[in-house]
């Protein structure tokens, strides 16, 4: 249970980068997974063109404009103002994004690790760094969890030990697969069982990266612990569902909405 005292400013503020103009499910249910996770506050950097549809949506979601209408390219102003910060999910590869994503990096690897902002890289920002591994660097004085599945870890890190890379970027891997595993830059690894097939569906990743973003806004622990609440609640979204409905039958938005019968503590 909640303090009765509290506020919202208690319960963190997460930044979502995602979505591109005519790739904005994604954004949209990322961002109305990390509010049903607890996260007091949630804003969603977007091109210009794509507020429209954000905000008829979830509008409980608040809105930083990017200077492009169609494309991830400029950085949200006061960055530090946030707790955590997701990005990835339908921001493609242009050019354009690719230096956005960088400029973001570059700004936050020099902050201490207590006063920078937690990072989730996903989906697309996983794909840039595969373009241009040099920015994995950056992410070594960052408190940065990163969220590949298979293809996507193999395009970034090839056949390496995800132990080890864990160790040597000095990132939390979050390696999906039917039976997730979490691994800690200082050797804890963590095998999830909750999840079913039924989640091998469009926008399930999506989902996971806003749950993530909501609990790890929230600092209720540290971050490999909240990074494997949130995989773990995500599978246990699937089970619940499967549970009243076929697997084939299951989609993101089902899982978003699961999301009120889950105790997240």
């Amino acid at each position: 249970m909640r303090n009765q005292e509290t506020t919202k400013h208690d319960y963190g503020h997460g930044l979502l980068i995602a979505g591109a103009y005519g790739r904005m499910g994604c954004a949209i249910l990322a961002a109305k997974a990390a509010l049903r996770s607890g996260c007091g506050l949630v804003s969603t950097h977007l091109p210009s063109r794509c507020v429209e549809p954000m905000q008829a949506a979830f509008p409980e979601a608040m809105v930083s404009i990017d200077l492009s209408p169609t494309l991830f390219t400029t950085l949200p102003a006061n960055l530090d103002r946030y707790t955590a910060i997701a990005v990835g999910p339908g921001i493609g590869t242009a050019p354009a994004t690719c230096q956005a994503l960088h400029s973001l990096l570059s700004h936050l690897s020099p902050l201490s690790s207590h006063l920078s902002p937690s990072l989730i890289l996903d989906a697309d920002a996983i794909n840039i760094l595969a373009l241009q591994k040099t920015l994995l660097s950056k992410l070594s004085t960052l408190n940065c969890v990163i969220t590949p599945h298979a293809r996507e870890y193999e395009r970034l890190f090839g056949d390496a030990d995800p132990a080890e890379m864990a160790r040597r970027h000095n990132i939390i891997i979050v390696k999906k697969a039917h039976h997730t595993r979490v691994y800690a830059p200082d050797g804890r690894v963590y095998e999830n069982l909750t999840g079913n097939a039924g989640m091998a569906t469009a926008g399930s990743g999506d989902v996971l990266t806003g749950i993530l973003m909501g609990i790890i806004a929230q600092k209720n622990s540290d971050l490999y612990e909240s990074t494997c609440l949130a995989v773990r609640i995500h599978g246990q979204i699937g089970d619940n569902l499967t549970k009243k409905q076929s697997e084939s039958s299951l989609i993101a938005s089902d899982m978003v909405e699961e999301l009120k019968n889950i105790s997240i503590e």
